[in-house]
């Protein structure tokens, strides 16, 4: 394939982030709303008309890669992918060389988005890492100073925390997730924003905290990702770096360990 021009997608729990790479280079990336209930053909036309705002052409892709923790919505993005694009995507599961060991209780239960955010954080440092991605759960990874997935920590998300307050507590209203004008929240709004935004940037660098000791030495780097990494990591005291796309860089770098480039490249 010369070139590559390869789509890769990652469904999650609240989005489904898409996007298109040249060889190493990502063209475009999108973001979707996952409802489980859409067909093939209503993928077709949203994501036809996202490459056309960006100047693709859907019979420019020529494979893709998904990795997925909705089961309800896989087939549908798979046959999507056939159809449109005309090839039989891989799919991130047990017996896909990730080029990352992992070393837990039992492989078979870990999601796919975890190892993915691994092989692309491995991709661009060295081990050992810990990784954070904010997603309708926060997970909280870690990666051994020999590259080995050795396990990590799940805990309910920011927008996921709000709305459960929202939902269960009859006199609390529904709030956006931003940083709200202080830590003493003057009003109620405030207040759940502040419990929120530096609640969760404290949970995020006490367990990394807890982490650091048992994957040292030396110094384990820490990585954010997800959609609210850039909002909560200027209150976060530990996370060094953000890597705005670091899943589609995994899902990347996993087709080629598994779909090689005839040329003999990555």
């Amino acid at each position: 394939m010369d070139p590559c021009n390869l789509l890769v997608v990652d469904i999650g729990n609240t989005n489904i982030v898409l996007g298109v790479y040249e060889d190493d280079r990502l063209l475009a990336h999108f973001r979707l709303d996952t409802k489980s209930r859409r067909t093939e053909d209503e993928f077709a036309v949203i994501v036809s008309q996202l490459f056309a705002l960006h100047g693709i052409s859907t019979k420019h892709i020529r494979d893709a890669v998904i990795s997925c923790v909705v089961p309800p919505i896989l087939n549908t993005m798979a046959r999507f992918c056939s159809k449109t694009f005309n090839c039989d995507p891989l799919i991130i599961g047990p017996g896909t060389k990730t080029g990352v060991p992992i070393n837990i209780d039992n492989p078979r239960e870990l999601g796919a988005d975890r190892i993915v955010n691994a092989a692309g954080a491995l991709a661009r440092y060295s081990p050992p890492l810990i990784i954070v991605d904010f997603g309708t759960a926060i997970t909280i990874d870690a990666i051994s100073s020999k590259g080995e997935y050795v396990g990590g920590a799940i805990a309910p998300g920011m927008r996921l925390s709000l709305n459960a307050l929202y939902h269960n507590a009859a006199k609390l209203p529904e709030v956006e997730s931003v940083k709200p004008a202080s830590v003493i929240g003057r009003n109620t709004i405030g207040s759940m924003q502040s419990g929120a935004f530096y609640g969760f940037a404290s949970l995020v660098d006490g367990i990394v905290n807890r982490m650091k000791p048992l994957l040292s030495p030396p110094e384990p780097k820490v990585i954010a990702t997800g959609g609210e990494a850039r909002l909560v990591s200027p209150a976060s005291t530990t996370i060094e770096k953000v890597e705005d796309n670091l899943t589609l860089e995994g899902l990347r770098v996993i087709y080629h360990r598994n779909r090689p480039r005839k040329d003999g490249g990555e």
